[in-house]
């Protein structure tokens, strides 16, 4: 990217690293410092017309979360969700295919939450 002098880096983190969440600090810790460098990246090599952008993912139902749907307390999660469903993986992969696009150029050192507007 570099040499080239043209890029886009896409970084995952999650809402909880923007929002943060009881019993989860060591993750929103964690998700938290990938926005802030995200945002650094973003800062340097921008001159470079490198973008440098994250996604913040809400709730998406995978084989790690699939549990959730199924607990006592899933009607709590989905109540969070104004969209009322979890995302699916595909959505973040055409979040992610937007960022990496041309149709983004003019977007970088950002947060882009996929979260179908989770209220934690």
């Amino acid at each position: 990217m570099l040499r080239q002098k043209h890029g886009s880096i896409i970084n995952l983190s999650s809402i909880v690293g923007e929002k943060g969440q009881a019993g989860q600090s060591n993750y929103a810790a964690s998700k938290a410092g990938v926005i802030g460098f995200t945002k650094s990246i973003a800062d340097e090599f921008g001159s470079r017309s490198i973008r440098c952008n994250a996604i913040a993912p809400g709730f998406i139902e995978t084989d790690m979360t699939h549990y959730l749907k199924e607990s006592e307390g899933a009607q709590a999660y989905l109540s969070k969700i104004p969209l009322g469903r979890f995302g699916s993986a595909e959505e973040i992969g055409n979040t992610t295919l937007f960022l990496a696009s041309d149709m983004s150029s003019y977007i970088t050192g950002q947060v882009l939450s996929a979260c179908g507007g989770l209220n934690i």
